[in-house]
């Protein structure tokens, strides 16, 4: 199996930018699909971002879309999800999941990182 951790959220200003990582270990990371999940405040886990095992096929929330970009370097087993012209609310836990490329669902999970963004 593979284990993955977060890290890189914090405070910004609505407006601002953030780029967490998900670094993984364990298993060959490239035969895993990798997701951002966020969870806000009394709702609902979300699917924010995935990218393909190869990296080749992406896809965004249409929450997102135009100011977020998932990316995977293989090399450093590390999906990146930048975030720009953030607004208050993306204010959330940020999680990173994976799954095996024959897997429909996601289940290696990360502790998740905070992200909040000031208005």
């Amino acid at each position: 199996q593979v284990q993955v951790e977060e890290s890189g959220g914090g405070l910004v200003q609505a407006g601002g930018s953030l780029r967490p990582s998900c670094a993984a270990s364990g298993r060959t990371f490239s035969n895993y699909a990798v997701a951002w999940f966020r969870q806000a405040p009394g709702k609902g886990r979300e699917l924010v971002a995935a990218v393909s095992w190869t990296g080749g096929t992406t896809s965004l929330a249409d929450s997102v879309k135009g100011r977020f970009t998932i990316s995977r370097d293989n090399a450093k087993t590390t999906v990146y999800l930048q975030m720009n012209s953030l607004k208050p609310e993306d204010t959330a836990v940020y999680y990173c999941a994976a799954r095996e490329s024959s897997r429909a669902t996601y289940n290696f999970w990360g502790q998740g990182t905070q992200v909040t963004v000031s208005s």
